[in-house]
Formats: structure tokens, sequence, C-alpha cells
């Protein structure tokens, strides 16, 4: 029997060895060099999509369409072979008026959907009679944080006897995502070191520019060590002629990653240097590049005077500062902003950094403290008051006060928080142009309908996004959030449209499948759920709420043993999660293993001994297993976190009857029949015994 093929790990010290290692693998294969100095992020998925694209394109138009936002989101060149992509409003706007940013979760989304894309390319050229996809990723050592994720996800998601990945680089260790997906489907092959190269010939001088035309991703020694001892003035200027020849034409990947490696090293890094990774920092700011924008940032940081650009200076801190939120860098983010306040008395930079630390507070730290946002934010507002440009003082004053009005929402004072929205909209409409902050205007209005959800007036928020999705089409955020005003509404069918039409145009956000699994659920498409939960467990195999209602949908259906897989899968990733393992405890009990699932019950409980669900589970199977007494225990525990509920109190009320307690069962059958819900029939008939057993007495 043949043993089932396997993606690649290659480790070796040298490209050249590792390449010549690859190769014997392999055979055909598409090479991509990966290291982040070249391009940037999705360095070496560029030159893999710009591989196989021209062919998907001739052959399956309809697949590309399918993914053309994901394709073209983070490598926008390549519209040059597919056409261009629809835009989202935030893209349209001067980058000085915009206030929506993205970060990782959406590239991670962007990148699944590319991963969709690749693997169904793959499936269809082998369903046709091609020769299967091959992928070789080198330099992987050197790759920028988004390919490495890319590369996870895509050696987790593809079947290797369509799509093989090969992963080469040198020894060391990737991100932990990557390191976990190598060590369980991938083997590693080490690249011995081939033959000594013969006498190298070139001159030190040849040698110093081979490295510098290597946009610093050489791995010869001797040009190593020649670029290393060269003088350093005749350096600079090989720096400065490389950056050259790269500007003419360049493209994004370019422009963010070799162009300010170059000009960073040439002989002028507080000018033009400066100026490139200015140019580096708003690209990968506008796509949400997070972690390469805080690099970027620290780098500007570097080479910008704090005295002499203030301003400059400011932007790459602040930019940093936000850019480590989604990496959950807190600490160092917080750090940024208050090095911004140590070194300035600039208002604009104390505004800012308000801003910034209230931001942390209000959303991201853990435990929130909306007090002390609020705080810092009124000292934002307090100095936006202040400034002395009219235009300035006005939208600086409108975008404070949608910070304040998203504290006050936090606080509970949602009234609040819409007045101050009110006021905002109606002072840019009077004294703005309508095409000013567009992109703001909209997060107004996104804030306000937020609130009158909140505040039950559903009406007006389904008008509201309606609104905003005949401003920004291809916002899907808007479709999901108008579905879910419609299920509270009580149509679900205009949900499901809201929900597929999202799907349609949208990356593969595990929410949105998720929710419209849920909606589909409820609507009795058991098939189409089905559907949904099972590709949101292929995106995120992590992802608890799905596991647990595609097993809780098993379940219903009596397919136990589905539902038991889920479970498993499940606690494989996450051994301690008490849901998951009060779930195990529910199958033993739908099995009649009482014992079994009692076991289950008390490690959820153990984890969370306050876990409603897991107390009344148990309760049921310790009441099989012959304990009343402690069956009782359970749900008296259980009442007292959910509450008066009819069908616990009827339990406990049979718990005591077979504890030999009749008074205190009665009492809790009475106490079940006067609550909503309660199964009447059955708490007379049970009373009515009890009645019985006390006369009896």
């Amino acid at each position: 029997m043949t043993a089932p093929r396997r993606h690649l790990r290659i480790v070796g010290d040298r490209r050249a060895d590792r390449l010549c290692r690859a190769a014997e693998e392999t055979g055909h294969s598409i090479v991509a060099l990966c290291d982040r100095g070249l391009r940037g992020p999705y360095t070496g998925v560029d030159t893999i999509l710009r591989a196989v694209l021209p062919d998907a394109y001739a052959r399956w138009p309809e697949l590309v369409d399918r993914h053309r936002v994901e394709l073209l989101y983070g490598i926008p060149d390549l519209e040059e072979l597919i056409g261009p992509g629809p835009r989202q409003l935030a893209f349209t706007g001067p980058f000085e008026q915009r206030t929506r940013f993205y970060g990782t979760g959406m590239i991670r989304c962007m990148s699944q959907g590319v991963v969709t894309f690749l693997t169904c390319y793959a499936r269809r050229v082998t369903e046709s009679g091609g020769v299967p996809l091959c992928l070789v990723f080198e330099d992987m050592h050197a790759a920028e944080v988004t390919t490495q994720e890319f590369v996870a996800l895509l050696v987790r998601r593809s079947d290797p006897e369509v799509l093989k990945v090969v992963v080469s680089g040198a020894d060391g260790e990737p991100t932990a995502e990557l390191t976990g997906v190598l060590s369980r489907f991938a083997d590693t092959a080490v690249a011995p070191a081939g033959e000594a190269p013969p006498s190298d010939h070139r001159v030190p001088e040849e040698l110093v520019r081979a490295y510098v035309a290597a946009d610093g991703t050489s791995d010869d020694p001797a040009e190593i060590a020649a670029y290393e001892a060269a003088d350093r003035v005749w350096v600079r200027e090989l720096h400065d002629r490389r950056a050259d020849e790269l500007a003419v034409g360049a493209n994004w990947g370019t422009r963010v990653g070799a162009i300010p490696y170059h000009r960073e090293r040439g002989t002028d890094p507080g000018g033009r240097g400066r100026e490139a990774l200015t140019d580096a920092l708003r690209l990968c700011a506008e796509v949400g590049f997070s972690a390469t924008v805080v690099d970027l940032g620290l780098r500007g940081r570097a080479v910008t005077d704090p005295v002499a650009e203030p301003t400059e200076f400011r932007r790459f801190t602040a930019t940093a500062a936000n850019a480590l939120v989604p990496l959950h860098r807190l600490d160092e983010s917080f750090a940024l902003f208050m090095d911004l306040r140590t070194r300035f008395t600039d208002p604009k930079a104390h505004m800012i950094s308000s801003y910034g630390i209230a931001m942390l507070y209000t959303r991201f730290f853990s435990p929130r403290d909306h007090d002390t946002a609020l705080a810092w934010q009124n000292n934002a507002v307090t100095i936006a008051a202040l400034l002395p440009d009219a235009r300035e003082r006005t939208e600086r004053q409108v975008f404070n006060d949608n910070a304040v009005a998203l504290i006050e929402m936090h606080r509970g004072n949602l009234q609040r928080g819409l007045d101050l929205i009110g006021a905002g909209i109606a002072r840019l409409d009077s004294e703005l142009a309508p095409d000013e902050w567009v992109v703001h205007r909209s997060q107004l209005l996104y804030n306000r309908t937020r609130l009158l959800a909140a505040l039950g007036r559903l009406d007006e928020a389904y008008d509201d996004f309606t609104t905003l999705i005949a401003m920004d089409p291809y916002y899907t955020d808007y479709l999901c959030e108008r579905a879910k005003i419609s299920l509270k509404r009580g149509d679900p069918a205009a949900a499901l449209a809201d929900y597929d039409r999202a799907v349609g145009m949208a990356p593969p956000f595990p929410e949105l499948y998720y929710n419209r699994g849920t909606t589909r659920l409820a609507a009795g498409d058991m098939e189409g759920a089905r559907a949904d939960f099972t590709y949101v467990l292929e995106l995120e195999p992590d992802d608890g709420p799905t596991r647990i209602r595609r097993a809780e949908m098993f379940l219903d259906q009596g397919d136990l043993a589905a539902a038991e897989a889920d479970v498993v899968a499940g606690l494989e990733l996450r051994p301690a999660d008490p849901e998951l393992l009060c779930m195990h405890g529910t199958i033993a009990l739908e099995r009649g293993d009482a014992e079994q699932a009692t076991r289950h019950l008390d490690a959820a409980l153990a984890v969370d001994p306050d876990y409603p669900a897991a107390l009344v589970n148990r309760a049921v199977a310790r009441f099989g297993r012959g304990r009343p007494g402690a069956a009782a225990d359970d749900l008296t525990r259980a009442l007292e976190l959910i509450g008066d509920d009819p069908d616990v109190l009827l339990n406990r009320g049979l718990a005591h009857e077979a504890a030999g307690l009749p008074d205190l069962a009665l009492r809790d059958f009475d106490a079940a029949l006067a609550l909503p819900g309660a199964d009447v029939a059955e708490l007379r008939i049970l009373r009515d015994r009890c009645l019985e057993l006390l006369a009896g007495v």
C-alpha cells in the first residue's frame, strides 16, 4: 500500500542547496522567493498567483471572478492580469480623510479566500487530466508574517495529492501557527550542503554590486563579506542607484519592500528614505498589513528627526501605535502614545495620543475601563475645540465627539451617544461640501444606526442600513448588520437574502458563514446550515461556537456519531473547553451511558464550576445513576445561577421525590406551575402524586 502524500518542509543553510533538494523531491513546480525585503507582505504569494492566474482566467473565468476581491486586495498589481475589482468607499478618498482601517483579521480572511481559489483551481486542473500543482515557497525564514500565515493556511487546507506545498528555508522557527501546521501535515527533509562552489573570481566591487542588486536577500558568504567591508560612502551611492532603477515603473510590492530598504541605506535616509517609508507606510496602512505597518513606522521614527520634522515623526509613531492593536500588542501601543506625550507640547500630538489611549481603554484593554477612556477622550475633545483653523477644528471636533459617543455607548448612555453623533452629522453637512470626509460621514451614520438598533428603533435602523448599503455596496458589514435587524423584525427571508448577497461579494469571513448557517438552521434548511458550518470549520477548525452548533445540529438529528466526532475534534484543539466537555457528556446521556456522561460533565465543571448546562446535565446523569440527592444539589446551584426555570424546577422536584422528600418536590412543582412556559399537564400529574404520598404519611 502506498503511503499518502504529505507536504514537505526543506531545511538547509543555503538557498541553492534547498532549491536543489526541492527539485529532487518535486520535479516540476512553481518556485516563489518569499524574502519580505523584496516586496513586503505577500512576497512569494504574488509570484504564485502571477504564474497560475493567466491559465485560471482563460479556462475558468467564473472561478477568478468569484475570488476577485481577495486576489486583488493585497496584491493590486494583479489587476494587470484579471482586470479591476470592486472598491469599497474607504479606498476612494484621500488618505488624510480616511477613518476606516483594517487589520490582521481582514488580511487573514483575504488569505483564506486566495487559498480557496488555489485549492479549487488545483482540483479542476487534476480533474481535467493535468499534473497536480506543486508550489515551492523558498526563503520562508525571511518571509513576512502575512506570507507565513498564508502558507500555514494553504498547507492545512490543501490535499497534497492535488496541491503539494513545499516550505523551504534556513533552520529556525517560523510563526507558531506555521510551525504547528508543518509538524502535523508535512515531512521534513534536510538539504545537505552541496559541493563547494568553484573559486569566485569576482573582484570585491563585483561582489558588492551583486549584493546590492539582490536587494538585501543574498546568502552568498563572499557577497556578504565584501558588502560589509566596502567603503560606506560608495555603498550608499550604490543603494541610491538601485532604488532609482527600481522606482521606474515600480509595482505596489516593490514600493513597500525593496525601495524603502535601499533609500534607508542610501545617501539621504532622513529625506528620500523618510519619503519612501512614508509611501510604504500609507500603502500598507490602507490595506491593513499591521505587522509591516509597525515595522515601517518604527523604521520611519529611526530616520526622522523629531525636532526638525515633528509632524512626520508623529505620523510614524501614531500609525505604528494603531497597528499594534490588532496584533494584540497593547502595552507597546500605549507606550508609543505616551512617547508622543513626553516628547512634544504640540496640541495635535496630545490630541491624537489622548484619542488613541481612550480607544485602548474602552475597546481593547481587559478589563475595559470606560470611565478612564472618557477622561482621556475629553482631553482630545478639549484640544480639538482650541485648534486655530476653523475648518480643521470642525473636522476634529466631530471626529472626537464620535469617539465620545462610542464610549458613552459602552457606558450604557445610548441616547447621549446618539445625540452626539446626530450633532456631528448635522455640523459636517452644514460646514463641509458633500464630497468631503465621505468615509467618516458613512462611519457616523453607521454608528448612529447601531445606536438606533440598540435602542430598539429597528425600523429606523433598517432604513439607515439601507442608505449605507447604497452608499457603499461592497462593504458587506452593512448587509450583515441589516440581516440582524431583519431577524429581530421577524423577517428571516430578508435576513437570508442579505447574507446570501454578502457571501457573494465578501471574502470568507467565518462570522458571516456562521450567521448565515444559524439563520438557515432556524429556517429548517439543514443542508445549507451544515454546508456553512462545515466551511467555517475548514477555514478555522478551532472555531468553538461553530463546532458546538454543528454538533448540536447533528445531535438534534440523532446522528450521535457525527456529533461526537465534532466534539472530539474540538477537544483536540481546546481540551479544557467546558462547552465541548458538556456536549460530550450530553452525547453520552443520549446513548444512555450515565457513568461516562458524569465523567465528561465533571470535567466541564472542573473548568467552570458555574456552568448551568453542565450542572443540569450532570443532575440528569446522577439521577440516572441512583443519586437523586446529588442531582437535586446540582439543580439547586443551576437555579441560583439562572433564576427560576419551570423545567429545572420540575426536574429538581423529581429528584426530591426520588430522594423521599415529597414536601420539597411539591414546593418545586407549585413554583414551576406559576411560571410561563411550564408543562402544566405533566406538573399537575406530578403534583397529585406528591399529594397522595403526603396524605399517606
